[in-house]
């Protein structure tokens, strides 16, 4: 499986891979200030998205992505390893 997490902190990065292997997940991570992150995303199982931490261009192609091609979108204000690990229980 393979989830995609847009916004987060940049120096909790290691904390969230370590979660996603935990819980058998293949982790990509964006902190969300990037220019287009689009071409990036390719098909994962599950889209997370950082809310509080996240630029609206990004936020905006992450929901046009996922809706483009019927991918779950997950919204949360919180970027904590606990709300990604919520997040990703619920796909596993």
């Amino acid at each position: 499986m393979c989830a995609v997490l847009i916004g987060g902190m940049d120096r909790l990065r290691r904390e969230y891979m370590a979660v996603a292997d935990e819980l058998g997940v293949t982790l990509k991570v964006f902190t969300g200030q990037e220019r287009s992150i689009k071409k990036q995303l390719g098909e994962p199982d599950m889209i997370i998205l950082c809310t509080g931490k996240v630029s609206h261009a990004a936020r905006q192609e992450a929901v046009a992505h996922a809706s483009e091609r019927a991918i779950p979108l997950e919204m949360v204000h919180s970027s904590g390893v606990s709300s990604l690990r919520r997040c990703i229980s619920g796909l596993a």
